[in-house]
This record gives structure tokens, C-alpha cells and sequence, in this order.
């Protein structure tokens, strides 16, 4: 029955809706994509391009400063919301993009990052005019469900202790936190008895165990994530540039193969152009979460002077996460011989192609960056899902306690099976998230504009 439900929701949510004839094939049309584009297409018009017209802004606004030693700065907030999103979907979601849509999905993430930078915008500066201390872990908290419970007040007119919509967003936010800690341990112990022979019981064992050494202690989430994510973007962007500089005559063959294929010109994939241009866009969404929720409830815990400066920060995370660490997760894979990759999906593909690049030493480095990265993301949903449990049964030690062990024990369960019903749950759980804040960001969004006017006519006089 509630297997038939989730089924029955996630269709709805992310199956197609209809279809429409484009360019000799069909492209399947969901909700989600209902949602989100013209989402990113309405506010990218809005803010007049700010991602490519205030780029300059964004890398300045990483620069503000907190004045407190409990809250975090700007600089840190798009190191957590960068956390979850250089996770899973960087490998997992580009791999399953070029495996199924080809070389032209990566185009299609590219155009779908540059719409979700204005999306994401939006949704953080309302995150940050919004915010509320945090008597608990101290600084600040929000995030959607806060901007939303004030929405409903100043359309009722009413003051609330809860809203109805508010708490279905948390309720939504943490449903797909618990399911996404199930993918994240499959994938790594998958990974790791692929390249190490090591049982996934006792790789199981281990990332609930370290997991559980950092997430219930207070504030050691923070400190891992501002030592670690650095280091393995970094790191993993290093590592694509030395493949790219050894491989460089290669280059301009990929960069026409990106674009040929981008509009069926080329195509070796089933599907044609609809499956190049739906398997890029979805798992471009995907990966940058931009329009969900998730990101804001990060952005709302910075300690900032301008809403603004919180909101371009974020609108550059969404850029490093599918313009760079995206990209360079396709660069590795398009840059091996086609003959060696024809027929390979999933993790199969990116390992033979890093096999390809760096021997067996390839095998174990995406083992291990897998880890690293889905690791990574556990540890910033759980600090996502602060303000979504404050929200729901107030700033108590034992209801953020009870979450942490919940998450736990979802990690240790998705260690260890195939497939649960979980999985398609913490779909659903997005997919519900992302329908209750863009319901929102469209009647709200004249907040966060008039805040970017504001800024900029400041700007101006300076």
C-alpha cells in the first residue's frame, strides 16, 4: 500500500506528463520540469542575466566577514550548500547524463545551470532577510520553510505557530534527507568492493561509525565540511586539468561533439534530441538543487550585512557545481577513445575511463572521491535539516538528536541493500519540496528584486 503511494507520487512527480514532438523526436515533459525551467527562465529575465551581469559580484561577496564567533559566514554557507551539491550528482548524475543522453546532455546541464543560478538567487536572499537566531546551535537559521510560514502570515493575516504548506516543505525536506543517506552508503560501499574487495558490511560499518563521530557532537559538522570540501573539489578539478593538458589535441574533437549532439546533429544515443535534452536537464537540476529548498536553509545561517551578497554567493555555488566539477566528471569521460566506451553505463563508464587515464590508480581514486563526495553530502543534508526539525518541534537538543540517529540509521541500511522503496522516497521528498517553494518564490520573488535594486543603486552611488 505505501509502496503503491510512493510510486503512484513519484510518477506524478517526475514522470512525464505528456510528450511533445521536437526535431524528429519526443521529449517527455514532467512536472519538475514544468517547475523548474520556466522558474529559471522567469527569474533569469528578472534579474537581467545576474549570473553572467554580476559575476564579478558574486566572487567579491565570498570576501564579507562574520562579526560572531558562533555564526557562519557567507564564505561557509557556500561551503555547505557546495557540499551537498559536489555529492552525488557531480558522478553519479553526470555519468547517468552522458551514459543515457550523450555527449550533448552536457550542454543541456551547462544552459540548465545558468538558469538555476537566478532561481537560486532568489530563493537564498529570502532565505536571509528571513533568518532567525538559532538559540540551540547559536548564529542563525531558515530557509523555506521560514520564508513561506511568513508568506501565509501576511496573506492571512494571521499570526501562526505553525502554516500548513510550511511544515509540509520541512516534513518534504527531511522524507528526502533520510532517503538520499540510503543512496549515498550504497554507492560508496558499491564503489569500494569494486575497487578494494572490501565487504560492503564492513565499509557500511565504518562510514556510520565516522559519520556518527561527527555529526552528534554540536558543531564539528562546520569544521569538517570548511576542511573538506575544499580539498576534494580542488583536488578532483586538478586532477581533470592534468587529463585535460595530457589529452589537449583531444580537446576541440569534445567541444564539437558536446555541441553536435546537444541538438541531434549527431546522434548515437535512442531517443534523439529528446533524450539529449531531458537527460541533461534533469540531471542538471539535480545536481544543483537550484529551485528545491535545500540550499537556502544553508544560506539563511550566514551572517550578513545584505541579503544580496547571501544570495549571489549561492547563485556561484550552483555555477562551480555544473560549470566546473560537472564538467570535469564529462571531460574525463569524453576524452577516452569512443570504441572503449560504446555500450558502458553508470559507474562501469567513468571507471574504464579513468582506467583508461591512470591505469588501476584511476579505479581507486574514483572510489575513494566518491566517498569523499557522498560523505560530504551526508554531512550537509544533516546540517540542512536543522532548520526544517527547529521548525517542526522547536529548537530541543532531542528532536535535532532523533533526526541524526534516524539518518544514521538509514545510512547503515542503504549500506547493505540493492534497492529500498527509500530510494524512489527521497525522490519524492525533493520533488515535493521543490513543488511548495517555487509555489512561493514566484509571489515573493518581488522581495528579493527589490533587495537586488537596492543593491545595485547602491552600488551605483559609491
Amino acid at each position: 500500500m505505501i509502496t503503491k503511494l510512493i510510486e503512484t507520487v513519484y510518477a506524478f512527480l517526475w514522470g512525464d506528463l505528456f510528450t511533445l514532438p521536437v526535431m524528429g523526436s519526443s521529449v517527455g515533459i514532467s512536472l519538475m520540469l514544468l517547475l523548474l525551467i520556466p522558474a529559471g527562465v522567469y527569474f533569469t529575465i528578472r534579474t537581467r542575466l545576474l549570473p553572467v551581469r554580476l559575476f564579478s559580484d558574486m566572487m567579491k561577496a565570498l570576501k564579507e566577514k562574520k562579526e560572531t564567533p558562533d555564526s557562519l559566514s557567507s564564505f561557509q554557507t557556500l561551503i555547505i550548500s557546495t557540499a551537498t551539491r559536489v555529492g552525488m550528482g557531480n558522478l553519479v548524475g553526470v555519468v547517468a547524463a552522458v551514459s543515457l543522453g550523450g555527449a550533448g546532455a552536457v550542454f543541456w546541464m551547462w544552459v540548465t545551470a545558468l538558469l538555476g543560478a537566478s532561481t537560486a538567487f532568489v530563493e537564498a536572499a529570502l532565505a536571509q532577510k528571513y533568518k532567525e537566531p538559532d538559540p540551540l546551535y547559536g548564529g542563525y537559521h531558515g530557509g523555506p520553510a521560514y520564508y513561506i510560514h511568513h508568506f501565509v502570515e501576511a496573506k492571512t493575516g494571521k499570526t501562526l505557530r505553525h502554516s500548513l504548506t510550511a511544515s509540509l516543505f520541512a516534513i518534504s525536506g527531511l522524507i528526502c534527507w533520510c532517503g538520499i543517506s540510503q543512496v549515498i552508503s550504497n554507492s560508496v560501499s558499491s564503489a569500494f568492493a569494486n575497487a578494494f574487495r572490501i565487504p560492503p558490511i564492513v565499509t557500511t560499518i565504518l562510514l556510520v561509525l565516522l559519520a556518527a563521530v561527527i555529526v552528534l557532537r554540536k558543531n564539528a559538522t562546520i569544521k569538517v565540511l570548511d576542511i573538506m570540501v575544499p580539498i576534494m573539489a580542488v583536488g578532483f578539478f586538478l586532477l581533470t586539468l592534468f587529463i585535460i593538458l595530457v589529452n589537449l589535441p583531444k580537446l576541440p574533437s569534445v567541444f564539437s561533439r558536446i555541441f553536435s549532439e546537444a541538438f541531434g546533429m549527431r546522434q548515437a544515443v535512442s531517443g534523439g534530441f529528446g533524450a539529449v535534452l531531458m537527460n541533461g536537464v534533469k540531471r542538471g537540476l539535480f545536481s544543483n538543487e537550484a529551485g528545491s529548498g535545500s540550499a537556502p536553509c544553508a544560506a539563511a545561517a550566514a551572517q550578513s550585512k545584505d541579503p544580496v551578497h547571501t544570495g549571489l554567493t549561492q547563485s556561484l555555488g550552483v555555477l562551480i557545481d555544473t560549470l566546473v566539477i560537472c564538467s570535469c566528471t564529462a571531460m574525463i569521460m569524453l576524452l577516452v577513445p569512443e570504441e572503449l566506451t560504446g555500450g558502458l553505463t553508470g559507474m562501469d563508464l567513468l571507471q574504464t575511463a579513468m582506467q583508461y587515464h591512470l591505469g588501476y590508480a584511476g579505479v581507486i581514486f574514483i572510489a575513494v572521491t566518491l566517498a569523499l563526495f557522498s560523505f560530504s553530502t551526508f554531512i550537509g543534508i544533516l546540517f540542512y535539516a536543522r532548520s526544517n526539525v527547529a521548525y517542526l518541534f522547536g529548537n530541543r537538543w532531542c528532536y535535532q538528536t532523533a533526526y541524526k540517529v534516524l539518518a544514521l540509521i538509514m545510512l547503515f541500511i542503504g549500506g547493505l541493500e540493492q534497492y529500498t522503496v527509500v530510494w524512489d522516497l527521497g525522490d519524492v521528498g525533493i520533488g515535493l519540496m521543490t513543488l511548495f517553494n517555487i509555489a512561493v518564490l514566484y509571489p515573493m520573488s518581488k522581495e528579493a528584486l527589490e533587495l537586488l535594486k537596492q543593491y545595485e543603486e547602491k552600488k551605483h552611488l559609491q
